[in-house]
């Protein structure tokens, strides 16, 4: 068997390929009628679909695990049950509740998303993925989910779950990110007319459950004697090696009024960790950190022991905190806000910030 498979060359399928590709669909939907995972998003067979419940999910799983998801995705239907309800949510209140799950463009682009449904669609999603991909925030990935899963449109749905699959199945030697196109080519090759979208979440079960980066499970899998790739599965997909993350350094300033009120402000909408809150800080970068200069005129200036850090996915992150006092009480900085310590809890604050703001607090 060649060593890639070429998605533009079907004519070199062989024998086993061809059976892989007619069995995969029906093996798959067998298993999953019987054990099909449980999730707060999912509905029982037969049962209707709701798609804001869908995309909800499809959002919040993008780079979280389903463990982390869960709680969240129960505390986002309790507090806004339709997608109307999240349109009209003030968008503090939604970075509010999505702190702790990362990638903090997915909500703002939640709440653009919604408000669009709402106002464009009378608060329906489009039902294909051409419609669904032209609302903010949704990608390829996302609007094939949601086709699939919520409207039953034959719709290719490709995770890193399904990738995993499919480069065991087939025996795709080829690294990651090249391989790609060809496991995404082998994915619909293996997609069905019918039941795509349960045919995705069989797919995605298999991957999370048995087909596991470690350790698969493969006496346990449906498809393990048409598995071209089970005796070297663990090294399955290939992947690139990665480059070294870089470390970048900054300063944080913890300034407080005498009553007590600490100075936050509030990100660009644009970039990372967009529109959260924060207590002011220097830019990050590698290498020595620029100076640390105080974004009001401070007294008492004093750095605190220790460093915050941080990972994010493309770089390690070390911040000195310096607390001070404000000099001025009506002080201010664009974006900037004086939080009483008893409205913290109130702020929009991602994970970084929430250690700053233990790690001063502490100290």
């Amino acid at each position: 068997m060649d060593s890639t498979i070429d998605p533009a060359d079907s004519a070199r399928e062989n024998t086993g390929d061809q059976a892989r590709t007619a069995q995969t669909a029906d093996r798959l939907l067998g298993w999953y009628d019987r054990s099909r995972r449980r999730l707060p998003w999912r509905v029982d067979p037969g049962a209707a679909v709701d798609p804001y419940r869908v995309w909800l999910s499809e959002i919040m799983l993008q780079q979280t695990t389903v463990a982390t998801v869960g709680p969240y995705f129960e505390k986002f239907l309790n507090r806004w049950p339709t997608v109307g309800d999240l349109a009209d949510a003030d968008l503090d209140a939604v970075l509010h509740a999505w702190a702790g799950l990362g990638y903090y463009a997915r909500a703002r682009n939640l709440h653009k998303c919604a408000q669009r449904v709402a106002a464009d669609h009378d608060g329906r999603f489009p039902d294909t993925e051409e419609g669904l991909r032209s609302l903010p925030g949704i990608g390829r990935y996302t609007a094939a989910a949601v086709a699939a899963i919520a409207f039953g449109r034959r719709a290719v749905v490709v995770d890193g779950n399904v990738e995993r699959v499919m480069a065991r199945l087939f025996r795709v030697l080829e690294p990651l990110p090249d391989a790609k196109p060809a496991l995404t080519a082998l994915a619909d090759r293996c997609t069905p007319d019918l039941r795509a979208g349960d045919y995705a979440q069989a797919v995605m079960d298999i991957g999370a459950t048995i087909c596991t980066p470690r350790r698969p499970k493969c006496v346990l899998c449906p498809l393990v004697d048409l598995c071209a790739g089970r005796d070297m599965a663990e090294e399955l997909p290939r992947k690139r090696p990665k480059a070294a993350k870089p470390t970048r350094r900054g300063t944080a300033f913890w300034i407080q009024r005498r009553d007590g009120a600490v100075l936050f402000r509030r990100r660009p909408e644009a970039g990372l960790l967009g529109g959260m809150m924060e207590p002011p800080s220097t830019d990050w970068v590698e290498g020595d950190p620029p100076a640390p200069t105080p974004p009001v005129a401070v007294t008492a200036a004093r750095p605190l022991a220790g460093v915050v850090r941080h990972t994010f996915t493309h770089f390690h992150l070390e911040l000195s905190v310096i607390a001070a006092q404000a000099e001025d009480a009506a002080a201010t900085i664009p974006g900037g806000r004086w939080v009483p310590p008893d409205g913290f809890g109130d702020l929009a604050l991602p994970t970084v910030m929430k250690k700053i703001v233990r790690h001063a607090m502490k100290s």
